[in-house]
């Protein structure tokens, strides 16, 4: 009901694209609109799935996926994190007539569960690897923990968003002219959206995960937390600080209505 009070409320509200929006309430209701309703399919996304929703579900789920304690946590606590980003993927993706016809929902549905298990397989796999054929030396702990979960994660982060959008690639999605009047549907145009949003997911996880596992080398080297729970406090409000820094950066680095 909210919501359709604020589209309603936007449509009764007379105004031209120049025109700053000066109403707190018009203002509101816009907000609202966007962060509630797909702009393709006028369908309302559920509030888990919603923009202002991303940053508190996530962060938990890149802590717990952070932690890099044993192969089946490990597997499970990324399992969760690939499956709702995926899961959010799907329902803010781009939608078209194409897609419609042939229940892109059991299909893409399907892909995605494929790519949740492979994600979380090649997040697990560097412990695997090094609890069953390498010997726990300092390096190979160094190279397991530190070096490759920050580049597996954003891979497999930017993997996980491909195929879930994978429809946009096989059947293009729908484009407007300058006017807003929809003049058809572009592979061209799907293949670009796809590809943002894929880099964009992975430079996001990717750097949520490798600048904080520098910064606490810096911080173990200074020996200034005394305790493991000071050390693993510290750790945490540095994954929420460059996750909170970095998810307007990624939202931002490509234009939400692009152009080709």
């Amino acid at each position: 009901d909210e919501i359709r009070r604020a589209r309603l409320l936007l449509e009764n509200t007379v105004k031209t694209p120049s025109e700053p929006i000066q109403n707190d309430q018009t203002k509101k209701a816009f907000l609202i609109s966007l962060s509630s309703v797909h702009p393709d399919t006028d369908k309302i996304i559920p509030a888990l799935f919603r923009p202002p929703a991303f940053l508190p579900i996530s962060l938990p789920l890149v802590i717990l996926s952070s932690l890099q304690l044993h192969a089946k946590q490990t597997f499970f606590y990324q399992f969760v994190f690939h499956t709702y980003t995926t899961g959010f993927t799907l329902l803010n993706g781009n939608g078209t007539t194409k897609a419609e016809e042939y229940s892109v929902q059991d299909k893409q549905v399907f892909y995605s569960l494929g790519a949740i298990s492979y994600a979380a397989c090649i997040g697990a796999l560097p412990l695997v690897f090094m609890n069953r054929y390498t010997s726990k030396s300092s390096l190979a702990e160094l190279i397991t923990r530190k070096v490759l979960p920050a580049p597996l994660l954003g891979l497999m982060s930017a993997f996980t968003a491909v195929v879930v959008r994978g429809p946009e690639f096989e059947h293009g999605i729908t484009v407007m002219d300058r006017n807003g009047k929809v003049v058809g549907v572009s592979q061209k145009a799907g293949e670009k959206a796809v590809k943002e949003t894929a880099l964009s997911r992975g430079v996001l996880f990717g750097t949520t995960f490798f600048l904080p596992a520098v910064l606490m080398h810096f911080v173990e080297r200074a020996k200034l937390p005394k305790t493991p729970r000071a050390l693993a406090t510290i750790r945490m409000l540095l994954i929420t600080s460059v996750l909170g820094g970095m998810l307007p950066v990624s939202f931002s680095m490509f234009p939400q209505c692009g152009q080709v």
